[in-house]
């Protein structure tokens, strides 16, 4: 575990700076502009590394994984990607800060409780409802009250969240197999 947990941590951090940085991004083919950011395809990916450190090693362990690559994203997003002058800027390290703690803390509560159900259920319920609260806050916080189409945006930014927690059944699964859980 001792060695496993830095580099879950880290990876955990590599994902929210990358979506922070990304979701400024629209998809600009196929008139997606309005309706999906690129931060959507990487951000599921924290969601399988919190139930991957949840499966492997339980809840208290997920957390500190969740905190620390709170710590690390959140800082490196105000280093790298946050530009201080601009309103919007602050506001998605604000949005992403703040959906990033409470759907993270949500899914490793719903995974820890699903736990004991099929090998599926638990990491593929607690991805689609903690997506939920993380679409709906980080956009609502980040965009509200400005000219960028921030409902339209987060449907489409939920829809692929959903597509991609369905994929990561396959690696977690893999993973699963590959490593003794507990």
């Amino acid at each position: 575990m001792n060695r496993l947990l830095p580099l879950l941590s880290v990876l955990m951090g590599v994902v929210v700076l990358s979506s922070n940085y990304l979701v400024q991004f629209p998809v600009n083919y196929y008139n997606l502009e309005n309706i999906l950011t690129y931060g959507a395809f990487t951000y599921p990916v924290a969601f399988l590394i919190t139930d991957l450190a949840n499966r492997f090693y339980g809840k208290l362990v997920a957390r500190k994984v969740v905190y620390i690559g709170f710590v690390l994203g959140v800082a490196s997003t105000l280093f790298f990607s946050t530009n201080f002058s601009d309103l919007i800027s602050i506001r998605i390290a604000i949005g992403s800060g703040t959906a990033f703690m409470a759907a993270q803390l949500l899914d490793v509560k719903i995974f820890d409780y699903l736990r004991k159900e099929k090998w599926f259920i638990a990491p593929l319920t607690s991805s689609l409802i903690s997506s939920i609260v993380d679409t709906f806050l980080f956009f609502s916080i980040s965009f509200y009250g400005t000219a960028i189409p921030w409902i339209t945006l987060s449907f489409g930014d939920l829809a692929v969240k959903i597509l991609i927690a369905l994929i990561m059944l396959i690696p977690f699964r893999i993973l699963l197999n590959t490593f003794k859980t507990t």
